[in-house]
């Protein structure tokens, strides 16, 4: 049930005819896992918390620093030094207290990791590398939880919605081969900063999608964007017979 501050604070949503109580009531019964608390994570929490997701877990084990600032919205120049995933969390439960938030300032392997992912509504993967992308799509397909990714370099933006319980949806190694893939850091190669926010901003519109169930979620399909040009483009996505990690489902 919504108390009388929670109809008052999501009552933009709740007038929307497909949305209504009914929608507000699922996001606040839900646990998102949203794993980096950097640019593409910041804006995730901040629009999930204010949304009105019941409880949200933030992972990251890195510190602010300064060349953060300059794309990582939730942060500030007081933030030097401190850990991302608790100012993050501080942050998001300044903007919205009727939302439970866990900063964990750690990284999440193994054993933990598999825990975490089977106690949540779904995982939303903020990372940068391709190690914990990979980590986290089979602790994903595992545990039939729905992931949803994406990824921002220099002015180029990818994001998609894998959802193994939809028996036509491919998982993240169906696209990606854990061979041959190198990881391109943003200190190497740039990113503008407003690419972080778009990508990180329609991620979090997609949780609210799959959370609620309305509307068509991106589940199938993967979306490119040339910020640049500010083209979008969009591919269809088919599950791999062979893939190691979600043939055998």
């Amino acid at each position: 049930m919504l108390n009388d501050e929670e109809l008052l604070r999501y009552s933009r949503q709740i007038l929307m005819p497909r949305f209504d109580i009914a929608g507000q009531a699922r996001l606040k019964s839900a646990q998102v896992l949203v794993v980096g608390a950097g640019g593409l994570g910041c804006p995730v929490a901040l629009y999930l918390g204010a949304a009105g997701v019941g409880h949200l877990t933030l992972v990251d084990d890195d510190k602010v620093e300064v060349a953060n600032l300059q794309r990582q919205i939730a942060f500030e120049q007081f933030d030097l030094g401190e850990s991302k995933a608790e100012r993050l969390a501080d942050r998001v439960r300044r903007i919205n207290p009727e939302v439970s938030v866990t900063a964990l300032p750690q990284r999440l392997e193994g054993n933990e990791l598999q825990r975490q992912v089977k106690s949540v509504t779904l995982v939303i993967d903020c990372t940068d590398n391709f190690s914990t992308r990979f980590a986290l799509n089979r602790a994903c397909v595992s545990a039939r939880v729905p992931l949803i990714s994406g990824a921002a370099i220099r002015g180029e933006g990818q994001l998609a919605v894998y959802d193994v319980r939809d028996a036509a949806s491919p998982c993240y190694h169906c696209l990606y081969s854990e061979q041959g893939n190198e990881d391109l850091s943003c200190s190497e190669a740039g990113v503008i900063g407003p690419l972080v926010g778009m990508i990180g901003a329609s991620q979090a519109m997609e949780a609210i999608k799959v959370i609620t169930g309305i509307g068509k979620s991106l589940t199938g399909r993967l979306l490119i964007l040339d910020a640049w040009e500010m083209e979008w483009r969009e591919m269809k996505l088919t599950r791999d017979p062979g893939c190691p990690v979600c043939s055998g489902l």
